[in-house]
């Protein structure tokens, strides 16, 4: 899509802003940061100017577009999917060891392609903090949890993250993205292998006789709130099913268009009454890590609208005509854009490079949605993987980080996030993976 407005470079202050404020201010601030009324006066300031700038210049299609048909659907399912996984509780016996800390992960990895990486990460984050509740050392399990369960495993179907769900919508085959099972299971496979070294290292250096006694007790698991997983399979249909090119009469931009939230939003409503308050009370659930991502989101999904114009307006200068050139843009603006209106951007990109004729060197590939196959490969794998780089990267990353701490984790703020993780366990995983399948 082309957009004939002219964009300055001043329009993205409010957004730098934005991202200066969630990585400063809990650092130097963080009683007022704590409050998450002071999150959304923070995400009004910034983005009511930008709002009402963004009217001025005639972008009331920018704007609607990206509240009313991307912030609005992103929150229901966030939050049908928090209120249900959070009737769900899990009790077991089971002790954090390495190996039982690894399967869980795994777990998470293939659940986050079945249910979507929020759902994942809001089912099986309670039961992973209890499991290691006697563990000293605790915070790299939530990271890489993060990191596997609520990103990087959703990449194998449409329900996994967002931004597949966004190329499924423009015509990429459901089945497509089983096809990037070897980008999966390499990249997976290599955090849980790094997983589990750092954690065999912190569970010696804790106690090294738990581990033999972990294996002496018979295993007992009883899950609680079983008729959530009805509702849950009610969200996962309803985002596979209930959309234009299931049903015809469903249009974007017509009210049709919300009979996918209406389900969702059915479901949450379900969930809390047929859910038994004690179920909820186990599970520590409380309402205010997804009022914090919606107080949040926000102001992002306002600030950032010039951004992507911009973005739109100027990409084709940045001569991004190869496909790993495509994986790093994508990636790199998915850390710190949201990886979901990342994704679409750069799909339109393709898809207007593909239709001018600039990407003619991958005329023999097949197309997939309009662009070739190794470029929608690009996009996919890059939105999903480095949405983990940052909090702001996929909207669970927030969640995972708030429910953490709500149980008295330290999780590390914006800047430690970043250099003591995600730079250097995430990213040359996610390299490596470019160099082996992106080219």
């Amino acid at each position: 899509m082309e957009h004939a407005f002219n964009v300055p470079l001043y329009s993205l202050i409010p957004f730098v802003l934005m991202l200066g404020a969630i990585a400063v201010l809990p650092l130097f601030a963080s009683k007022f940061w704590h409050k998450n009324i002071n999150k959304l006066i923070i995400s009004l300031v910034l983005g009511i100017p930008t709002l009402i700038w963004l009217l001025l210049q005639g972008m009331t299609h920018e704007l609607e577009h990206s509240m009313i048909y991307d912030y609005i659907p992103f929150i229901i399912l966030l939050g049908s999917l928090f209120v249900v996984t959070g009737g769900i509780y899990i009790e077991s016996n089971l002790k954090g060891s390495p190996g039982v800390n690894t399967i869980l992960l795994a777990i998470g990895a293939v659940f986050a392609s079945l249910m979507g990486t929020t759902g994942a990460a809001m089912l099986l984050i309670r039961p992973l903090m209890t499991t290691n509740e006697n563990r000293k050392f605790k915070v790299h399990t939530i990271l890489f949890f993060l990191a596997i369960a609520a990103n990087t495993g959703g990449l194998l179907t449409p329900l996994g993250d967002p931004p597949l769900f966004m190329m499924y919508l423009r015509g990429a085959p459901f089945f497509w993205f089983a096809g990037l099972i070897k980008e999966w299971f390499v990249v997976n496979s290599l955090l849980l292998v790094i997983y589990y070294l750092v954690d065999k290292y912190y569970f010696n250096k804790e106690n090294p006789r738990l581990e033999k006694a972990s294996k002496r007790s018979k295993l007992n698991i009883r899950v609680y709130g079983k008729q959530n997983i009805i509702f849950l399979l009610g969200i996962v249909f309803s985002v596979a099913f209930i959309n234009q090119n299931t049903f015809d009469f469903i249009q974007m931009g017509h009210p049709t268009a919300f009979i996918r939230e209406a389900v969702m939003l059915l479901m949450a409503i379900l969930s809390l009454r047929f859910t038994r308050q004690k179920t909820r009370s186990a599970n520590h659930f409380s309402w205010e890590p997804i009022e914090e991502v919606a107080y949040l989101f926000l102001g992002i999904f306002i600030t950032m609208v010039p951004c992507l114009v911009y973005l739109e307006t100027h990409a084709q200068d940045f001569g991004f005509t190869s496909p790993h050139l495509f994986y790093y843009a994508t990636g790199g603006l998915s850390a710190f854009l949201d990886n979901t209106p990342t994704a679409v951007t750069f799909y339109s990109l393709a898809f207007g490079l593909t239709a001018q004729g600039g990407l003619q060197a991958y005329a023999s590939y097949p197309m997939v949605a309009g662009i070739p196959a190794p470029f929608m490969e690009a996009i996919a794998t890059a939105s999903v993987f480095f949405g983990s780089m940052t909090y702001i990267g996929n909207g669970p990353n927030f969640m995972v980080k708030a429910i953490a701490e709500s149980h008295g984790i330290d999780m590390p703020e914006f800047f430690a996030y970043l250099f003591k993780f995600s730079l250097i366990v995430l990213l040359p995983v996610f390299i490596l993976s470019q160099l082996i399948f992106i080219h």
